[in-house]
This record gives C-alpha cells, sequence and structure tokens, in this order.
C-alpha cells in the first residue's frame, strides 16, 4: 500500500467519527453531525482541520477499537466572512461526545491558538459530560479549558453554541464564554439532570423544563440567544460575528451602507406620547435610528424591560442599551440590571462604542427586588458604564428619574455626549410623588386637594421635569429634535474615533458581583 493511500484511508476514518450507524442516529434525532455544523458555520471551503488523527489515552476501561480517531471532537480554523475563527465541533457519535484527556488537549490547543493569533473561538458543544472511563483526569481537562475562557476573556470573542445535551461540569465553560446561543427542543444546560433533581428534591421535572433554550432564553438568562433549528442557531453565529472585531486590539468591522447620515425621520418627532404614562415602543425609535432599520438583539426573551442590541451607525459596529416602556414601563430591575452590565463590560472589552437611549421611571421597589438584592445587581450596571472607556453617547427620549438617571450613561459617569429630546424629563422623582411629599402638609389642609395637587404638579413639571434645568448646568450637551437623532449621534461617534481614555491602574476593580 502506497504511502498517501495509507492517509486516504486515515482521513476517510477520521471522517466517519463513530461510524455511519451512529450519524443516522444523529440524524434521527434531528441533529447535524459536528462536520456538517463546521462546513455550514464557516465560509465554503474555508475550514482547516487539525489533529485529526489524535485518539484516546489507553485505558483498561476503553478497547482499543473503541479508540477512534478525532476522539470525539473536531477542531480547527476557518473563515466567517473572510475573516479568521477558531473552532471545536464535539462529536456526539464517539463516546456520546464526552470529554476526556485527548479530547480537551485538542480543545486546549485551538484556543491557545485563537488567542495567540487574535481570532474569535466558537465552541459547538454536543457533548454528554465528563468521560467516566478516564476518570479524574477527565475532570482535570475540563477545568484546563475553564482556566483558558478565563484567560480569553476580554481578550478574543468567545462563543458557545449547545447543540445537545450539556451538563454538569461541561455547562461553565460555556457560562464563562461571552454569548451562549440554543436550540429549541435539543439543546439542554443544566449542573444536575431530571433524575438527580427527582432524587434530592422529589421533583418530577422534564429535560426541556429544567434546562431547554426557552428556559435558558426567557427565565434563566443563562442562553443569550436561541433558535428553532441548528441551521438558524449557525446562521446566527455568522450574524453576529459580523458585529465583533476579532481580538481586544482591532477596532469593530465596518459594513459600507448606503443608509444617509443626515437621514431624518419625521416620525420620531411625534413617537412619543404627550402621556407621561403611556408607553410606546423604543424597537420603533432603535429601527428609525440605526443603519437600514437592522440590529441584533441579545437576550431578547429575558428581561424585556431593557434592550440591549448590537446595530450599526454609518457603518461601523454599536452596542445600544435602552429602556422598553412596553414592559414594566422600563424600570430598572435586578435582571435588566445584570443583562445590560454584561453588555456594556462585553462592549468596552472588544471596542464597541455604546448608544444608551433613557426613559426609566427607577428602580422596581418591592421586597422581591430588595431582598434579591437590587442593590447590588444595580451597582453591577452603574459600575460597568463608570468603567467603561469606550465612546458613550446618550439619548434621553422620556424619563429619567432617580438615581436610575445617574446610571444610565449619564454624564457624571463619563458620558461623552448627552443629548436629550424635548419631552425629556429629569428629576428626582415622578411629579406626582414629588408633589406628595413636598406638600403633603399643604394639601392635607387645601379645602380641594385634588385641584391643588394639579395646580402643584403643573408647578413641578415647569420647573423641574424638563431637561432645560440640567442643560443649563452642562449635565446635557444638547436638546434635540428626535428626528435629528440618527445625525447627532453619527457626528459624534465621527468626533469621538480618536477617543483615549484610560482607568487607574491596577490589577483590577472589584464588581458588586
Amino acid at each position: 500500500m502506497k504511502a498517501t493511500d495509507r492517509l486516504d484511508d486515515m482521513r476517510r476514518r477520521a471522517a466517519l467519527g463513530g461510524g455511519e450507524e451512529r450519524i443516522q442516529q444523529q440524524h434521527a434525532k434531528g441533529k447535524l453531525t459536528a462536520r456538517e455544523r463546521v462546513e455550514l458555520l464557516v465560509d465554503e471551503g474555508s475550514f482547516v482541520e487539525i489533529d485529526a488523527f489524535v485518539v484516546a489515552r489507553p485505558s483498561e476501561l476503553v478497547r482499543d477499537e473503541e479508540r477512534v480517531m478525532g476522539d470525539g471532537v473536531i477542531t480547527g480554523f476557518g473563515r466567517i466572512d473572510g475573516r479568521l475563527v477558531y473552532v471545536f465541533s464535539q462529536d456526539f457519535t464517539v463516546f456520546g461526545g464526552s470529554l476526556a484527556e485527548a479530547h480537551a488537549g485538542k480543545i486546549c490547543k485551538v484556543m491557545d491558538l485563537a488567542v495567540r493569533n487574535g481570532a474569535p473561538i466558537i465552541g459547538l458543544n454536543d457533548s454528554g459530560g465528563a468521560r467516566i472511563q478516564e476518570g479524574v483526569v477527565s475532570l482535570g481537562g475540563y477545568a484546563d479549558i475553564f482556566l483558558r475562557n478565563v484567560m480569553a476573556s476580554g481578550v478574543v470573542p468567545q462563543i458557545s453554541a449547545i447543540l445537545g445535551p450539556c451538563a454538569g461540569g461541561a455547562v461553565y465553560s460555556p457560562a464563562i464564554t461571552d454569548f451562549v446561543a440554543m436550540v429549541r427542543d435539543t439543546s439542554y444546560m443544566f449542573v444536575t439532570g431530571p433524575n438527580v433533581v427527582k432524587t434530592v428534591t422529589h421533583e418530577d421535572v422534564t429535560f426541556e423544563e429544567l434546562g431547554g433554550a426557552d428556559v435558558h432564553a426567557r427565565r434563566s438568562g443563562v442562553a443569550h440567544f436561541e433558535a428553532d433549528d441548528e441551521v438558524a442557531c449557525l446562521a446566527l453565529i455568522r450574524r453576529l460575528i459580523s458585529y465583533l472585531p476579532s481580538n481586544n486590539l482591532d477596532a469593530p468591522p465596518t459594513v459600507p451602507t448606503d443608509d444617509p447620515i443626515d437621514r431624518a425621520d419625521r416620525e420620531l418627532d411625534s413617537l412619543v406620547p404627550d402621556a407621561a404614562t403611556k408607553p410606546y415602543d423604543m424597537l420603533d425609535v432603535l429601527r428609525r435610528v440605526v443603519d437600514d432599520g437592522e440590529f441584533l438583539q441579545v437576550h431578547e426573551g429575558w428581561a424585556q424591560n431593557i434592550i440591549c442590541a448590537f446595530a450599526r451607525l454609518d457603518g461601523k459596529s454599536i452596542g445600544v442599551v435602552a429602556q422598553q416602556p412596553t414592559v414594566l414601563a422600563g424600570v430598572l430591575d435586578i435582571d435588566a440590571s445584570t443583562k445590560a452590565a454584561r453588555f456594556v463590560r462585553f462592549c468596552d472589552a472588544f471596542n464597541i462604542p455604546l448608544a444608551t437611549f433613557v426613559d426609566v421611571p427607577g428602580f422596581l421597589p418591592g421586597t422581591a427586588q430588595e431582598h434579591g438584592g437590587i442593590i447590588r445587581n444595580g451597582a453591577k450596571l452603574l459600575y460597568a458604564y463608570a468603567e467603561a472607556t469606550v465612546p458613550k453617547l446618550t439619548v434621553i427620549t422620556r424619563k429619567a428619574y432617580g438615581g436610575a438617571y445617574d446610571v444610565m450613561s449619564s454624564k457624571h459617569i463619563r458620558g461623552d455626549y448627552n443629548v436629550a429630546w424635548p419631552s425629556a424629563e429629569i428629576a428626582v422623582m415622578g411629579p406626582e410623588g414629588a408633589v406628595n411629599i413636598l406638600y403633603r402638609d399643604e394639601l392635607e389642609k387645601a379645602k380641594d386637594p385634588d385641584t391643588r395637587r394639579k395646580q402643584l404638579v403643573a408647578q413641578y413639571v415647569e420647573r423641574f421635569a424638563n431637561p432645560y434645568v440640567a442643560a443649563s448646568r452642562g449635565y446635557l450637551d444638547d436638546i434635540i429634535e428626535p428626528s435629528q437623532t440618527r445625525q447627532r449621534l453619527i457626528n459624534a461617534l465621527r468626533a469621538l474615533a480618536g477617543k483615549r481614555d484610560t482607568n487607574p491602574k491596577r490589577k483590577h476593580g472589584n464588581i458588586p458581583l
């Protein structure tokens, strides 16, 4: 046999993974194989595999014929829209995609290469967890990966797709990465599975109810994205990559756009209702401001009272944080604060400017929030904005009350360009609440308290609940017509292109986790 014949035979065997029968079983579950996933993720013909011939370490519990080449994970590099990415894709047809020494070594190698070469690392997870046959060595392999996740954090983007089961220690690597995407009905994440839960807590729960895509994308906030199938999930990751720089030293990518810089949308001038208690959809505002009305929401299903999204202005990537008045009036609560804080810190780590749209009545009151730690969690968002050194643009569309005004990228925490619409109300609290406190004695003695209250509220609005007091002190750089928002933000973004700002020299700060 010629040497090339042997090579061809070994490549063919490596490509089969656990064999045709197991591949068919994978397809029967509505799942793609590890190789099919990689081919869909990267540009056609761009994937270069490494370590295809690696096999599991010899073990008395694993027969030689079971030591399949690749050891249950495909690793290598390819391109997305022509840009370099590193990928590992776990192969459920080999030992159920379980992680062991050689398997972990392959993942660690591509993670090291991604950091060394300044490119994103994308993990396609489909694994039964640690390989029992290799014992503590498997646990050590997980720890090796966890360490690299932490060291790569803020250096290169890390993205995890959960395309099958992900349990026990296996969940912590995706949890450390920047973004987690899940697929409905076929992907699961949990620390302990339904059987253990039933034994310990006597709860009867299904895989989907315990750790399915809907649970983590809408209730726990573990998943940033969910998709209907694997094809959609992989397409979503490609779209996400288009907004991100390759590493923390690069600028975000620029995409040519035909959307005019000076495009004015007159609908914005009448979008905010006259009644302060009437909601409007902040997504309508964003569509009318950003390039081509397009954006990619992060955590779309979780903490919907705040919007986090990637978009573009002038062709350049930005991160958008915005209150959503249609959900809980856009109030800040525990989940919204945590969601936005993590997003702000990601954008700051990767040089992505921030645009913040503010319509916040304050922090959500109540014992559930206080006992749950709204103080600590709200402080995370304050910390994230204050720490961020990227260009920070802020538009107050309506309410900016109390401490929430300070937190939402105000001028006082190094906001670079802060403007308000004429409809803005900037005050310690809403007019009704303020009047009830300030004029309590007078209202108790008034012959017609309701009429007097209306008069006092009108006076308070005229004196305090408007943007002009803040502008007179320089807390706002300008008050603008809503229809001019796009042009103003782009001009400010251009002016801030060379921004230089630093934080005090230190090992790291201590964010209130």
